[in-house]
């Protein structure tokens, strides 16, 4: 795999797919029987389970916008930064739209095989992202309410 191929898969991922709302590039770029390594917030640990998280996702932020930060590909492996922002306007985790802005950091750890990924370590501030949500009262809001 050359270090090209490597970027474009996730940045294709999170662009064509994230960005924009294209889920069939989801079966172009990840394997059918791929293993994703991460919270997945309900949804499966697969293709499938990443098709369901993307529209999740699009639907709670219609405004979602992702982007890599940094990425290094060495052989088979690529590792990328990325920065997710939306605005909540939709249900989220059945939670009613705050309207609030997020804006949270992810990073992921992708093996590739014949131009897909077959198996990923997605990492991403969930907390942080439901902190800012107000559906989670940050640490120095817990604080404030023990009287600290």
């Amino acid at each position: 795999m050359s270090t090209a191929q490597g970027k474009s898969i996730i940045r294709r991922v999170l662009d064509e797919a994230f960005n924009q709302g294209n889920l069939t590039i989801v079966d172009e770029l990840v394997a059918p029987d791929s293993i994703s390594h991460h919270s997945s917030l309900g949804t499966p640990a697969n293709r499938t389970g990443l098709k369901h998280l993307i529209a999740m996702f699009r639907t709670a932020f219609p405004d979602l916008s992702c982007k890599v930060e940094d990425e290094i590909t060495q052989d088979n492996k690529v590792a990328a930064h990325w920065t997710m922002r939306g605005t909540h306007k939709g249900r989220f985790l059945g939670n009613p739209p705050t309207n609030k802005p997020i804006l949270v950091q992810g990073l992921i750890y992708a093996r590739i095989e014949k131009h897909q990924v077959v198996e990923n370590w997605i990492l991403v501030d969930e907390m942080g992202m439901l902190q800012q949500l107000g559906l989670v009262p940050s640490p120095r809001s817990t604080a404030v309410l023990r009287g600290e």
